[in-house]
């Protein structure tokens, strides 16, 4: 377990290390590419006369449950400054010991690696992306060293390397000042399109950088860089400037490829960003990522829960603030894309109507509060079980949970507190614990929430209620405050509940739990069992079980016939009415917009960024054409991003 640098600048760090202490030095190669594999060299000098003490890590930052990297290294040896081999000892799977050295160690490897995405590494003959924690072997009691690591790519190869770490003044060599900084910075070696821009925050010259793995067009790449301008300069006007990055640029590592995995993944000055989608056909879905991730480099990044300081690279890691580090960079992702001008409000309504939607209906809010759920993140956070669970029924997400809290707490802030928001709240805690990397807790939320609204009681009651409770806001009354109306999905239909069914030889098989309060829990049914017989009719296709439930209302009963672990039972159902809820503007409804709610809506969702982007030539992705005008519409047709001259949202 080590711990990262909170108040030391990193450049400080470099000439403190630099001079004090034999860098780390690893040496990375890919001759076997197209199997996956990587060969991966550390040298160690001026060892201190004890064991030397190898570790992979089990855990990653960003993740909290345990991942077991070690599974994917082998043929470890290692050899001392004359090359005699030296003896390497396992006290257990993650480590290897080489008690008996002279002062210099030089440890070798091979990793597999084929799963590009934020937590895991993916290699073969279109690039290398290196997630350090699942690549690279570290060792106990060495966190403060420098680090040096060098590529070797093969003759003629078109990759080149993108980071977050520092250029040195030799070829693809990189350094980083400690180990905990390495371990933070993501590393994607491909033929990629780089997109470069300047930007000046706080009297800072930075540079944003997009290295853009993709198989698109350079007409692609130039319209997603756009986008992500418009991105970075909202998300700076809710803080009121970008970070200080440690080397002076922030680098979106994207890779958009079919043979990836899709993930998002924050870091301290970079991001990884993968999707199978391409630019074409999932532009708007690719830039919600990139908009979450970016968020992160104030909220996680700086702005961190004390319960991860340090971060223990060797477990699982719990927080109780995830609500809110993970939570309201939810929140904020939908609504970044629409202050930045690139959805319609008929799209940010939809993503506001599944989040408020699940946390209404699931019946996990019995369970845990927002706190609570946070703390479930070691059990749930791209980790693996083989024996069932009863998550469908207790747990929410705590990305969805804690979204569905920031829309409550901003349009709570708006409607009692006009002149203040939850973006206020944002910067007090980026002015508190951001910029001086002090690390929060739950109360430091509150007390930045209270000092906002200069109202404690209702600091206290947000939280009593909404953070360590389990109740669910009205958000009827707050959304109508912004002309947008919480109504049924599907008023009066019957439902048995949410399922999914397989049909095979007259049987519908349950594939999902039954969900608590849901009529096939009530009357017996759970996961596995076999319906033979609804309302006296054998089942063959979904079509037949749809006609059944179109042809009764809310209250009716008809018998099921099914099989439970070998049994064949009967039982009665009762419908319920579909509780599905959604959101839509008041202009899909009867309801009149008044000037009120529109001023509202427009201080809510407008754009927020002093940075005024000039009329640009877009190529729209999905309609593969390029215009200019001066003002930029653009809607989301399920599957594409579409610019065009007129808003065709309505």
């Amino acid at each position: 377990m080590f711990k990262r640098h909170l108040w030391l600048p990193l450049m400080l760090l470099f000439l403190t290390n630099a001079g004090a202490q034999s860098p780390v030095e690893y040496t990375v190669d890919f001759p076997n590419a197209v199997h996956h594999e990587a060969e991966i060299s550390i040298r160690y000098t001026d060892l201190p006369a004890q064991a030397l003490e190898l570790r992979i890590s089990r855990s990653s930052p960003g993740r909290y449950a345990i991942h077991e990297f070690a599974k994917n290294v082998y043929r470890v040896r290692a050899v001392d400054a004359r090359g005699n081999a030296l003896k390497i000892t396992r006290p257990n799977p993650y480590q290897w010991d080489i008690a008996e050295h002279d002062g210099t160690v030089i440890v070798s490897y091979t990793l597999f690696a084929d799963r590009a995405g934020g937590t895991y590494s993916g290699i073969d003959l279109t690039h290398a992306h290196l997630n350090i924690p699942a690549t690279f072997m570290w060792a106990r009691g060495l966190t403060e060293r420098p680090i040096l690591v060098t590529f070797k790519l093969a003759s003629g190869s078109d990759w080149k390397v993108a980071t977050q770490l520092k250029p040195t003044d030799k070829a693809l060599t990189f350094a980083a000042p400690n180990l905990y900084y390495f371990m933070d910075s993501p590393i994607e070696l491909s033929a990629f399109t780089l997109r470069e821009w300047p930007v000046t925050s706080a009297d800072r010259d930075l540079t944003m950088r997009l290295a853009l793995h993709h198989d698109g067009s350079e007409a692609e790449a130039d319209a997603y860089a756009e986008m992500a301008k418009r991105v970075v300069y909202e998300q700076e006007a809710i803080y009121g400037e970008l970070p200080q990055y440690d080397f002076g640029t922030y680098t979106f590592l994207a890779d958009y490829l079919p043979h990836v995995s899709g993930d998002g993944m924050e870091h301290r000055n970079s991001t990884i960003i993968a999707s199978r989608r391409s630019l074409r056909d999932g532009a708007l879905r690719n830039l919600g990522t990139l908009a979450h991730e970016f968020f992160h480099a104030w909220n996680v990044e700086r702005i961190r829960p004390r319960s991860l300081e340090p971060f223990d690279f060797e477990e699982a890691n719990m927080s109780g603030e995830l609500w809110f580090a993970e939570g309201f960079t939810s929140y904020y992702t939908p609504l970044t894309l629409q202050r930045a001008g690139l959805t319609t409000i008929d799209a940010f309504a939809r993503s506001l109507s599944r989040a408020v939607d699940f946390v209404a209906n699931a019946p996990g809010r019995n369970y845990f509060s927002p706190v609570e759920m946070s703390m479930q993140a070691p059990f749930v956070d791209a980790a693996s079980s083989i024996d069932p669970t009863n998550r469908d029924n207790t747990f929410i997400s705590y990305y969805t949970y804690g979204m569905v809290t920031g829309l409550a707490l901003d349009l709570s802030i708006r409607t009692s507190f006009p002149s203040k928001s939850l973006d206020d709240l944002m910067r007090e805690m980026w002015v508190r614990h951001g910029k001086p990397e002090k690390p929060y807790t739950n109360e430091d939320i509150r007390s930045a929430l209270a000092t906002i609204t200069e109202d404690a009681d209702f600091a206290n009651d947000f939280f009593a209620k909404f953070i360590f409770g389990r109740e669910l806001a009205d958000f009827q009354k707050l959304l109508a405050a912004a002309g947008l109306a919480l109504r049924p999905t599907n008023p009066g239909a019957a439902t048995l509940g949410s399922l999914r069914l397989r049909f095979n030889e007259g049987k519908a098989t349950l594939m999902t739990p039954t969900l608590i309060g849901s009529p096939l829990y009530e009357a017996g049914l759970d996961r596995g069992d076999e319906i033979v017989e609804l309302a006296g009719k054998a089942l063959s296709e979904q079509s037949q079980y749809d006609a059944i439930l179109a042809t009764h209302q809310p209250g009716d009963q008809i018998q099921v016939k099914f099989w439970q672990r070998g049994s064949l039972r009967e039982a009665t159902l009762t419908f319920a009415e579909d509780a599905e809820l959604e959101i839509v503007p008041y202009e899909q409804t009867t309801l009149p917009l008044t000037p009120k709610m529109n001023r509202f809506r427009q201080q809510w969702l407008g754009t927020k960024a002093k940075t005024r982007l000039p009329a640009l030539r877009n190529y729209c992705p999905a309609c593969s054409r390029e215009f200019a005008f001066p003002q930029q519409f653009c809607y989301f047709d399920g599957e594409r991003l579409h610019f065009t001259k007129k808003d065709v949202s309505k």
